[in-house]
């Protein structure tokens, strides 16, 4: 299928991720790419665990693996420092919490030469639990879902063809590096979703391949969870303040949610009919996340249904609490981002 292979450089950015990132090194021995053409820089941002350990052992056994370290333990700039480091033609950002599909390899490069046109190639991205425990198979679930991810997006989507949306683990040509610049380092979280969208804004195009699969380990607990939407909702502004409300329009209905409820909420205590607005926004909801619930009742076991009604809730309230604290810090109060918010989980 594929002759001429491109060097393909893979980049995982992590910090103490001793848990994950066998795992994640393992899925990528197990391509069907010739190594020779492949290198995996992992960018340490200074791990106090045995992930550097983990990593200098695979570095003895095979010499297209590599540990950099990433002194500032920042993703963005980790991700950055690979990029700067890298030899490829091609080149995929892994989180180190995440593994590949058997045959990711095969099919990103069967569509990156058979779509020329295509800045970026990429596909689906799955839940999954590394403990099977019921909170994280829950949290699974309720992340897959159409209520849970907003939408079929990566998650669902089925079609293949070019999409005006975002991708996980894409493949990215090295040239395009040179026309439209680098992660933004200002972004701990979502740095990738701001990278894609910045190319569509500027006229690139992103395909989209079911065929391309990928798996991520969800959190392991629902605190885990709630820090890790507040985040991705808080720099969901900042991403809206470099490239136009109208990037992230469809991402910001939870942060509308929150902030209707809280309003109506407080209002209610004055006036009968913002209690009567609450009542409605709140049933709205209730109905939405008791029809998703059961769906997944029926399908997975009733034993789910109690606790995914409240992790849907977990979720977008998480997610939309932090949006407004993003719009509160970057809009209101100007604030600049200090420091790092945790590469790791």
């Amino acid at each position: 299928m594929i002759k001429n292979y491109p060097f393909v450089s893979i980049i995982i950015p992590c910090r103490n991720e001793e848990e994950f990132i066998d795992d994640c090194v393992k899925s990528i021995l197990k391509q069907n790419f010739p190594k020779e053409n492949l290198e995996v820089l992992v960018m340490d941002g200074m791990s106090d665990d045995r992930t550097r350990e983990i990593i200098k052992n695979y570095e003895k056994k095979y010499s297209f693996i590599k540990l950099i370290e990433n002194p500032e333990k920042v993703t963005p700039k980790g991700m950055n420092l690979g990029v700067e480091n890298s030899k490829g033609d091609i080149i995929i950002f892994l989180n180190a919490h995440s593994v590949f599909d058997k045959e990711f390899l095969k099919w990103t490069i069967y569509y990156l030469k058979n779509r020329p046109e295509a800045t970026i190639v990429g596909g689906t991205f799955t839940s999954i639990v590394k403990k099977d425990n019921f909170f994280s198979k829950t949290i699974a679930l309720v992340l897959d879902s159409v209520f849970g991810s907003g939408g079929v997006r990566y998650r669902q989507r089925k079609k293949e063809g070019f999409i005006k949306d975002t991708l996980p683990f894409a493949a990215y040509r090295r040239d395009f590096f040179k026309k439209i610049g680098y992660m933004d380092e200002e972004l701990l979280r979502g740095q990738d979703a701001e990278l894609n969208l910045r190319i569509l804004k500027l006229g690139g195009k992103i395909y989209f391949s079911p065929k391309i699969k990928s798996y991520v380990y969800v959190r392991s607990s629902l605190k885990k969870l709630f820090r890790q939407q507040f985040q991705y909702g808080y720099f969901k502004v900042k991403i809206a303040q470099k490239l136009g409300l109208k990037s992230i329009l469809r991402q910001i209905i939870p942060s509308v949610f929150v902030l209707a409820l809280f309003s109506t909420g407080i209002l209610s205590f004055f006036s009968e009919i913002f209690l009567v607005i609450f009542l409605i926004i709140f049933g709205a909801y209730f109905f939405l996340d008791l029809i998703f619930s059961l769906q997944i009742g029926t399908k997975e076991g009733f034993k789910y249904f109690p606790i995914t009604l409240f992790v849907f809730f977990l979720l977008h309230f998480s997610y939309g609490v932090g949006f407004l604290g993003g719009v509160l810090s970057f809009l209101i109060l100007r604030k600049k981002i200090k420091g790092d918010i945790g590469i790791n989980r």
